[in-house]
């Protein structure tokens, strides 16, 4: 499958569980939904600490980090919001790009945090990296607190009913932006909560 149909979902936690690694496999279930497509992951938390922090471009595992973004046509960018910013584990890998890394892709940026006046953190923090790592297209990024995302009594993260809605027509406009697909015409396929809870 060529790179121009091909998803890259990275995932921003530096937990093994997440909020916001649960929005990711809510997004990933329903790209697998429609067929077509090459759907990539890359958890940042699994890099090598030394060679990520130290900014070892020649290590195996940075290269093959980098060359996973550099074969996607589309991006999918999941992070926790602490302190009003993006994780400080997804920062070190976006400070690792060559400064066209995003060029001619598009971006859709998912985000959890602790309250809604977290929400602004997509705009005024993620959103100018993106744009400075040259992405084509930013689409309207999807924020969800704390509440939105429950945890269940298996300490698995949940997606609630008012951020599925919003992740379906988020993956709607994603694969019309960077793939020109129309819309199913039955929708997407009802989610279950058990069908999203979070498993890096």
């Amino acid at each position: 499958m060529s790179a121009q149909q091909s998803v890259l979902l990275i995932a921003g936690s530096p937990s093994e569980q997440s909020r916001s690694s649960a929005l990711l496999d809510s997004i990933s279930h329903r790209l697998a939904l429609r067929g077509g497509l090459v759907v990539d992951r890359l958890n940042i938390r699994e890099l090598p600490a030394q060679p990520l922090l130290l900014a070892e471009w020649g290590h195996p595992a940075i290269v093959k980090a980098i060359d996973q973004i550099a074969r996607a046509k589309a991006i999918v960018v999941a992070t926790p919001v602490y302190k009003a910013a993006y994780s400080g584990l997804l920062k070190v890998l976006l400070d690792l790009l060559p400064q066209s890394a995003l060029k001619e892709k598009t971006v859709l940026p998912l985000a959890t945090g602790g309250s809604p006046h977290h929400m602004l953190a997509l705009d005024y923090a993620l959103r100018p990296v993106l744009q400075a790592l040259a992405a084509r297209h930013i689409l309207p990024g999807v924020y969800a607190t704390d509440s939105q995302v429950p945890q269940a009594a298996d300490k698995r993260y949940e997606v609630g009913p008012e951020i599925t809605v919003r992740l379906d027509d988020a993956v709607l406009t994603l694969l019309a932006e960077s793939f020109r697909l129309p819309p199913p015409t039955t929708g997407f396929e009802p989610v279950h909560f058990s069908r999203v809870r979070c498993s890096v």
